[in-house]
């Protein structure tokens, strides 16, 4: 997992070979963009542009991914993100492929939180349980743009 800016994305460039192109699609987002899933480089890697309201902790799902990676930049608003292994969280939906997830129940102890706001995001891979949406203080509404890249 990794948490920066965009400021800083340039050094993130190595990771993977879709990422400077995503981060060169984040840097030249446009705010009037309506929602939707935009092909960057193929199916390989795809931004998913998305406005929604942040909730607690107890309506969001825990999730991993296998054959993807994620970016998720917030553009607007701010949120929280409860971030845990993968080894350390209980199955409650066995992954599927079609939507390359596999959900957890709740963790019993308190884990990481990230918190995100306007400008920043993070990059999970797949040992990397993450509960995106949560609410900071209160609900809000936040626009978010998520880049899967293929592994």
């Amino acid at each position: 997992m990794i948490l920066d800016t965009l400021d800083r994305a340039s050094l993130y460039h190595g990771i993977h070979p879709g990422l400077p192109k995503a981060f060169a699609w984040l840097a030249a987002y446009d705010s009037s963009t309506a929602d939707g899933r935009y092909e960057i480089d193929g199916p390989a890697l795809v931004a998913i542009v998305q406005r929604y309201e942040t909730a607690p902790a107890h309506a969001k799902k825990w999730e991993t991914h296998r054959l993807h990676g994620d970016v998720q930049f917030l553009v607007s608003g701010s949120e929280v993100i409860g971030y845990a292994h993968r080894d350390a969280l209980m199955v409650r939906t066995p992954y599927g492929h079609e939507k390359d997830a596999e959900f957890y129940e709740p963790p019993a102890a308190a884990l990481s939180r990230l918190h995100l706001s306007a400008g920043s995001f993070v990059i999970f891979f797949p040992q990397d349980g993450h509960q995106p949406g949560v609410m900071a203080e209160f609900p809000e509404e936040v626009r978010k743009v998520v880049i899967k890249f293929r592994l």
